[in-house]
């Protein structure tokens, strides 16, 4: 699959990034909208996403809008999957605020629809925000998910991340708890050794 299709007519799911998004005024204006109702949906039925209870509209408008603008700012990124007009999954990463770390950046969400699952979205949408982060010079992609979720994890570790920590029984959700677990992906390909990382306090 083409991560970066945007024919209306190809059987496959379009991948749009945020420039190719903000070009078409109908996505564009509908974005939030759909956005939320993907989101609110997943969360309903469990899906671990970070929220305990189905945000709102206001909530996700607002978070949409900062990925927009940091993604125009080149400190993130933002994917869109669409089938002919419907947003059927979305994922992006933005760079961490400390001065110190902005050459790092963490995927944050990757959400795919419910009726759209088992299609290979949510491997479309991460690896072409992969690709974004590469392309942009991050150098560490970072992420952290719910132990539990392994069907992610499994996607993740095939892609290139690693395992780097977790915290044991760290996510209360419906009354259980679970580790969160940390990923990253390295760009550089330089060898640095964990004792030349730890030497240098942050």
């Amino acid at each position: 699959m083409n991560p970066t299709t945007t024919s209306g007519t190809d059987p496959e799911p379009d991948i749009l990034d945020a420039l190719q998004l903000a070009a078409d005024p109908e996505r564009a204006t509908d974005f939030a909208e759909a956005a939320h109702r993907i989101l609110a949906d997943l969360v309903s039925g469990g899906a671990p996403l970070g929220w305990a209870d189905p945000p709102g509209r206001a909530e996700v408008a607002e978070l949409v809008d900062r990925v927009l603008r940091a993604a125009h700012l080149g400190d993130g990124a933002l994917r869109a999957a669409y089938t002919g007009r419907r947003l059927v999954g979305l994922g992006y990463w933005l760079r961490y605020a400390r001065p110190t770390n902005r050459q790092h950046a963490d995927l944050e969400k990757i959400a795919v629809a419910s009726e759209a699952h088992g299609q290979g979205l949510g491997r479309s949408l991460t690896s072409a925000l992969v690709e974004d982060a590469r392309g942009a010079g991050i150098e560490v992609l970072t992420l952290d998910a719910r132990a539990d979720n392994t069907r992610a994890l499994t996607l993740y570790r095939s892609l290139g991340f690693r395992e780097y920590g977790r915290l044991p029984d760290f996510v209360a959700m419906g009354g259980r708890r679970y580790d969160k677990v940390f990923y990253m992906l390295d760009f550089r390909g330089n060898g640095r050794g964990r004792d030349e990382e730890s030497s240098h306090p942050q």
